[in-house]
């Protein structure tokens, strides 16, 4: 069975003051409820890199793990201003972003780049949430799988297993938006990631790999977002930053079956 998963994904918010919401997280979720079977989601947040080795203080105890938003795709050497994945993992990560729509808009990314950092986040034991998803015009010109497909074929390496990545779906368009795709969109999406893992890799990795969908997921759809075909868990971004945001998506995620 695939543990479902919770990502919470905070981008460029929050200074030490944030961390109180990550320990009010981690309160609510203590590594004795997951064992008792009060939860059987993993939580991973993935704050910025400066609050990382503090946020490691603030979890312990509890079933939060914690991830980075990047890396680069070699372990170390003159690159100003980029933090590799062995950074990542010294400072308590165990997952990280990788392909974010944001990153690959902001910063230009390829998926060959994606699939660079994947390798590299493998290397320093880290799992790879590769991120996929078409913009408004490509769903709009009913490109959407011919653009996730061709994401998915060149980001994802050969070597990927469904213990080093997670797949996660964000159509960039409902991206901090509030909007959504329909509940057949997300299944359709899902549902053809799976089969064409699938065909990459074999049945076994392709029902061993959790797929997410990620874009504008709150409170108040998560339930019906967790109920839909392949969705083992979600993405999150604003609704994240707060616990009292945060909780019930868990909850909704622990609830579903």
């Amino acid at each position: 069975m695939r543990q479902k998963l919770a990502a919470g994904n905070w981008k460029m918010n929050g200074t030490g003051a944030a961390l109180a919401e990550l320990t009010a997280l981690a309160e609510a979720f203590p590594a004795q409820a997951t064992a008792a079977g009060k939860s059987c989601a993993q939580i991973l947040i993935c704050p910025p890199a400066t609050l990382l080795s503090r946020a490691a203080d603030s979890i312990k105890g509890s079933a939060v793990t914690l991830g980075g938003q990047d890396c680069h795709a070699v372990p170390s050497g003159a690159h100003t201003g980029d933090t590799s994945a062995e950074m990542l993992q010294d400072s308590g990560a165990s997952a990280v972003i990788l392909g974010h729509s944001e990153r690959r808009a902001d910063h230009s990314e390829t998926s060959e780049s994606v699939a660079a950092k994947a390798k590299a986040a493998w290397a320093a034991d880290l799992v790879a949430v590769i991120c996929l998803g078409e913009t408004l015009a490509e769903r709009e010109t009913d490109d959407t799988l011919k653009v996730v497909g061709a994401q998915l074929a060149a980001s994802v390496p050969a070597a990927a297993t469904g213990a080093n990545t997670v797949i996660a779906y964000e159509p960039v368009w409902a991206i901090g938006t509030g909007k959504v795709p329909t509940l057949a969109q997300i299944a359709d999406v899902h549902d053809f990631l799976r089969a064409e893992l699938t065909a990459r890799f074999g049945a076994e990795m392709a029902q061993a790999t959790r797929l997410l969908y990620g874009g504008s997921v709150k409170a108040s759809n998560a339930a019906e977002i967790f109920a839909t075909s392949n969705v083992d868990g979600a993405l999150v971004g604003g609704a994240s930053l707060k616990a009292a945001d945060f909780e019930p998506i868990v909850a909704a995620l622990n609830a579903s079956t």
